[in-house]
């Protein structure tokens, strides 16, 4: 009878413990409320990071094209090609107050409508603190560039009228930093401007060596 006994209460055991909850995070109570606690906290964390991100977040720097002394820009009406040697006078701001960031990677050329006249140039790194302003004056230059065929009765246009409106363009990698939470983002500056220039044969000619103060505001993406 006892025999019998331990064999009933043997069976009851392994039927128990055949339904129980296997390991992990969900096996037991315990751990279950443990697991539960340890993702609100890793989703609390990442939340709290996201929120400061995105508040801290700096406004994008301002862009003033200061000026541009003119040493070549001929456009000729034979051949719709451009040669131009061109030094622009570029500033940035850093508006921000808790903010400092720094240019990576900053490139700068001029651009006829969406085609680039002139190689690109990169502009040495720079930290700009909360409030500063930085400058730079990079010579821009091209020969014989070739125009689109899309843009040979614009620019025909353009020297008739004797005006040429040219974007002055940046690009490149802004890093920011607010203690330990930091963050980067590409940026795009485009500032447009006039060229003045006459005829001259068969081409027409800006006159050399001149300098056209602008501070004109740049548009920042």
């Amino acid at each position: 009878m006892a025999a019998a006994t331990t064999k009933v209460i043997y069976a009851a055991n392994k039927v128990a413990d055949s339904v129980k909850p296997k390991g992990g995070c969900f096996g037991w109570l315990h751990r279950y409320w443990k697991c539960i606690t340890r993702f609100s906290l890793i989703f609390l964390v990442g939340f709290a990071i996201f929120i400061t991100r995105a508040v801290l977040r700096p406004t994008k720097p301002q862009f003033t094209l200061q000026d541009m002394n003119l040493l070549t820009f001929n456009a000729s009406s034979t051949a719709p090609t451009v040669t131009s040697i061109i030094q622009t006078t570029i500033s940035s701001r850093n508006p921000n107050q808790r903010i400092a960031i720094y240019y990576e990677k900053l490139r700068v050329h001029i651009a006829y409508h969406t085609q680039p006249i002139t190689s690109l140039i990169r502009v040495p790194p720079s930290f700009l603190g909360h409030k500063d302003v930085i400058t730079w004056s990079p010579f821009l230059y091209g020969s014989d560039v070739p125009l689109a065929p899309d843009l040979d009765t614009t620019m025909s246009q353009d020297i008739q009228a004797e005006i040429v409106l040219v974007n002055v363009r940046a690009s490149g990698i802004v890093r920011w930093k607010v203690g330990t939470i930091f963050g980067k983002y590409h940026i795009i500056v485009n500032c447009p401007t006039n060229i003045y220039f006459g005829k001259k044969d068969d081409a027409y000619i800006a006159s050399p060596a001149i300098k056209y103060p602008l501070l004109e505001k740049c548009h920042v993406e």
